[in-house]
């Protein structure tokens, strides 16, 4: 054997070791290709089951939304009502009440007038008389509160 021959036997047994250590890695990464290849197949799995719950969940989202639109469409009509309902009370009960109270307190005034004889009345316009009178005496010309 002579010296290349040496040379390509030491370069082809470093190829072979070389070659050993990158084959290595390979097998890792293939095993790793493989592990994500079964993870998506699961994920893909368990995709559709959640995307048919969610599908079902807002069906029903949908569906009480509905509702709730249904009743408040409901609460504002009867709010609506009950204002009408009290604004006719108020028209119609409203004025009559106030009238018929008005009625009677000029009535008990009245009776209460007649049951005194009248003496509420005139005391008031007397004394009234008494205060003008009793001003114009203070001033002597009837210019009360003037400065001179």
């Amino acid at each position: 054997m002579d010296v290349g021959q040496i040379a390509g036997l030491i370069a082809a047994i470093a190829f072979a070791i070389l070659a050993g250590f990158l084959i290595y890695p390979l097998i890792r990464l293939g095993k790793l290709f493989d592990q994500l290849a079964q993870t998506i197949k699961q994920a893909g799995d368990h995709v559709v089951p959640t995307l048919d719950e969610s599908t079902s969940t807002v069906t029903q989202l949908n569906q009480t939304l509905t509702d709730v639109n249904r009743i408040s469409a409901a609460a504002s009509t009867t709010a609506g009502n009950v204002g009408a309902l009290t604004d006719l009370y108020g028209s119609m009960l409203g004025k009559p009440v106030i009238k018929v109270a008005a009625f009677f307190y000029a009535l008990r005034k009245t009776i209460s007038s007649f049951l005194s004889g009248g003496r509420n009345s005139a005391e008031s316009k007397s004394s009234t008389a008494q205060k003008s009178t009793a001003q114009k005496a203070n001033d002597g010309q009837g210019n009360e509160g003037r400065t001179r």
